[in-house]
């Protein structure tokens, strides 16, 4: 009961800064950011904060990941790519919303204890890869929606390669303010 209103309260919040689509929402309310965030930081986990995890990486701040998800449109979407699995948080929002999430991690640590997650919570429409998330993953391309969760200084024509017509690409830019958004 406690994670339930722990769960309102933190889309709560992110609306007081975004408002969410109703299938988004849905989404924060059915995963329970907690069981992502490293041990220590757990007291932090329904904050607007991005936390720090294993390998000096970060799991993303609740608003950034509500931000980014809402911008690709995912209303009837079959599959996605993220490049930059971490702590699996943002691949668990989007399986809620979309039927298959391929996320790629290149860093081994994350992305065992992000497998771990996944299926001790039943979350088996997450398909996992270690590998370079840069070359993307040709084997299930065309993507309909491809997102960085991770930072690029600029985006590899084979990830355009491997977005599906009319699909979306949004990723942080390394020296840009804001993410952008790509469509073809």
């Amino acid at each position: 009961m406690i994670k339930n209103r722990n769960r309102q309260n933190l889309v709560n919040e992110i609306e007081k800064h975004f408002k969410l689509d109703a299938h988004i929402k849905e989404a924060f309310l059915a995963v329970d950011r907690e069981i992502f965030v490293p041990n220590e930081f757990k007291h932090l986990s329904y904050q607007l904060e991005a936390l720090p995890l294993a390998a000096s990486q970060w799991i993303s701040s609740p608003l950034t990941v509500a931000k980014m998800t809402q911008h690709l449109e995912l209303k009837g979407i079959d599959s996605i790519l993220e490049v930059g699995c971490g702590s699996g948080y943002q691949a668990a929002i989007l399986s809620k919303i979309c039927r298959r999430v391929f996320t790629i991690e290149r860093i081994d640590e994350l992305l065992k204890v992000a497998k771990k997650r996944f299926l001790e919570h039943e979350m088996h429409n997450i398909i996992t890869r270690f590998d370079d998330g840069q070359r993307g993953w040709k084997q299930y391309a065309p993507y309909e929606r491809i997102l960085f969760s991770a930072t690029a200084k600029k985006i590899p024509k084979i990830l355009f390669e491997q977005l599906a017509e009319g699909g979306i690409l949004i990723a942080p830019i390394e020296e840009a303010e804001n993410y952008h958004i790509i469509t073809r």
